[in-house]
């Protein structure tokens, strides 16, 4: 395409939104239209965000339907509840949406309700949201009006055992998702446990009993076999503000495979994919090597006489986990080149 996308962001006072600000304001396809929140009207957004001074000059407004309707693509940075309310109206006037929110990934109205603790408030487009995970759903994702842009955590987990479940290495009736997240996995809003204080020279589970982004890790899996899939998934926070690191172990159905063979599928795999990076055998992936870049690492190993593979994978959890890959899927459903405006590297140390 010639002319450059015109986009709009819906909720970017938060760190997706900021992220999504960063990689956006030096996409060469993109002119960034609009950036609303109703609490910062009027805000100039380097004023919030100094690192954006002399990069972007624009303020905060309010959300204007009318003015979001003039946009190509709009992103919702926003906690869950709000893209529903605004989708029906942003559809009918043919706008491309990427909503970074959980509000249309899980396909039934009802179990999002059990796990979100409220109605749904837009059943209808659930059906027609392509989950936005580009190495699974790619050519759903070029046809997508909305697109509903993958977990930080779901990330990591599926693409960590997409390739094992695809060729049907393992037993996927006991899977297990062993993921840390640095502090900005919680969001921007003041939480006690999110204190530094309180978060600094600590480690813990949360949600152990049950998390939300099971049933979206869980129907993605689903996706990659016929055979049903069980998945013990615990986050726990790490003192550290980006980053995630994900443990997974999976039983192998055949003991006899090597783990060189496996190696083999998943660098076959994801050979041709710009931001899976399938580690050498024996590494220990690390969430520095991806501050910052929209990248997900990962690394096979087994155990002395274990039938148990175990996958390590590191992702940023703003990047590759939220931002990042929303502006790979901005990409496919434009037909530009997937890595426009994300080939950053990492930053390190």
């Amino acid at each position: 395409m010639s002319a450059n996308i015109k986009v709009g962001i819906v909720g970017g006072t938060g760190y997706t939104g900021i992220e999504l600000l960063r990689l956006l304001a030096r996409h060469p396809k993109v002119d960034i239209d609009c950036i609303t929140s109703r609490s910062e009207k009027g805000t100039p957004v380097s004023e919030m965000f100094p690192s954006l001074r002399g990069v972007l000059d624009l303020s905060f407004t309010e959300p204007d339907i009318n003015r979001l309707t003039q946009c190509d693509l709009v992103f919702f940075a926003t906690p869950h509840n709000v893209a529903m309310r605004m989708m029906p109206e942003l559809m009918q006037h043919n706008v491309k949406v990427i909503d970074l929110s959980a509000d249309f990934r899980i396909k039934d109205a009802s179990l999002w309700s059990q796990w979100y603790k409220e109605a749904h408030a837009c059943p209808e487009l659930l059906a027609e949201a392509v989950y936005g995970l580009p190495e699974m759903n790619r050519e759903q994702i070029k046809q997508a009006r909305l697109v509903a842009s993958a977990g930080c955590y779901p990330t990591s987990v599926q693409l960590g055992f997409l390739p094992a479940l695809e060729h049907g290495l393992v037993d996927t009736q006991h899977l297990i998702a062993n993921c840390a997240s640095g502090a900005s996995g919680g969001g921007k809003s003041a939480k006690v446990p999110m204190l530094l204080s309180e978060a600094s020279d600590n480690f813990k589970a949360y949600a152990a009993s049950g998390h939300r982004h099971q049933p979206e890790i869980v129907q993605g899996l689903t996706q990659l076999t016929s055979e049903p899939v069980k998945l013990v998934f615990v986050p726990h926070l790490v003192p550290m503000i980006r980053g995630i690191h994900s443990t997974l172990y999976a039983p192998l159905k055949n003991p006899d495979i090597s783990l060189e063979n496996i190696q083999a599928l998943y660098e076959k795999r994801y050979a041709n994919e710009p931001f899976v990076d399938v580690m050498p055998l024996g590494s220990h992936p690390e969430t520095r090597s991806v501050k910052g870049a929209n990248v997900c690492r990962l690394a096979l190993h087994r155990q002395p006489d274990s039938n148990l593979l175990i996958i390590l994978v590191v992702e940023d959890n703003l990047t590759k986990g939220a931002s990042g890959q929303a502006i790979q899927s901005m990409n496919i459903m434009f037909d530009l080149p997937e890595t426009t405006g994300l080939d950053n590297i990492a930053l390190l140390p």
